[in-house]
């Protein structure tokens, strides 16, 4: 059996009956196929083809500052930013 939380209460057999009758009763739902369960577990973002890679990096608080006052997205800004240095010293 599950551990269960702090505070969990689980339905008396005779109320868990009440509830399924009432699914059972409502119009509006249905016992899901196996096809439309496994449809369910595929929510979600799909799967990058270039996914990126989680680090742990430490960079000066003031660098940091400057790119978070840009606003939401300053990791994609970051990111660009450090793309674009590596190209250029491809480049050269």
């Amino acid at each position: 059996m599950p551990k269960l939380k702090p505070g969990h209460i689980s339905p008396t057999l005779a109320e868990d009956a009440r509830i399924n009758a009432g699914i059972q009763a409502d119009p509006d739902t249905h016992e899901l196929s196996t096809h439309e369960f496994k449809q369910l577990r595929r929510v979600g973002r799909p799967r990058s083809d270039s996914p990126k890679a989680q680090v742990t990096v430490r960079y000066d608080a003031d660098i940091i500052d400057a790119f978070k006052a840009g606003g939401p997205g300053w990791q994609t800004r970051m990111n660009s930013a450090l793309r674009e240095w590596l190209r250029g010293r491809q480049k050269a």
